[in-house]
């Protein structure tokens, strides 16, 4: 599946050279292009696609200035590498990223967020591996949790399934990832979690910093 091309709210592939930090009412912050206000309700603008909040959610905004570099070239999805392959944790990142034809640095990116790459991380919720499947989740999707290359093929394809989701809005399936769709669902886009949106933050900064 060619999603590159359409992963239209990635920080990266904006064509704005300016944007601004949305500031919320809990401290936290969001990167976006711009926003407009719509009577009690202030919408955030990234790339093509928009969330919307509430208007005491948000205490200020601060601008900042920031060129966009290239998109990555999409890639073919080659199959699922076997569970013995000895690769490094980075080198996992890449090979599943290049499978599922997203950003090499989302996947690196999300992966250091949720493990900072440590093939034995468990969180005190039960997430598990690099890419911190829940063991329901990584049964869903086939995988043996434990595997540290199961393990990232898994959570990469579940990243890309979310994006499909959500019409490819990044800030979405970020936010399914770290805090369930149920949450996404339950407010009609980003939760106002402090957690959550340090999370998307973390990535976004990851990704966007990130030079190779």
């Amino acid at each position: 599946m060619r999603l590159l091309g359409t992963l239209i709210l990635l920080s990266t592939a904006s064509v704005c050279l300016a944007g601004e930090y949305a500031v919320l009412s809990t401290g936290s912050r969001l990167r976006v292009d711009r926003h407009e206000a719509d009577g009690g309700k202030v919408r955030l603008y990234s790339g093509a696609g928009y969330i919307e909040l509430q208007a005491e959610q948000i205490s200020s905004f601060e601008t900042f200035a920031d060129p966009a570099p290239a998109a990555p070239a999409p890639a073919a999805e080659p199959p699922a590498p076997p569970p013995q392959a000895r690769l490094s944790p980075v080198e996992l990142a890449d090979a599943a990223a290049d499978r599922y034809g997203l950003p090499r640095k989302l996947v690196r990116s999300v992966m250091s967020a949720e493990s900072a790459n440590r093939p034995d991380a468990v969180s005190p919720k039960g997430a598990m591996g690099l890419m911190q499947l829940m063991p329901s989740t990584a049964k869903e999707l086939g995988a043996d949790p434990r595997d540290p290359a199961q393990n990232v093929d898994a959570g990469t394809r579940y990243l890309r399934d979310l994006l499909v989701k959500y019409d490819y809005r990044l800030w979405h399936a970020l936010a399914a990832y770290n805090a369930g769709a149920g949450a996404v669902q339950k407010y009609n886009g980003i939760p106002p979690y402090r957690e959550t949106i340090n999370y998307i933050n973390r990535i976004d900064r990851a990704y966007t910093q990130s030079t190779k």
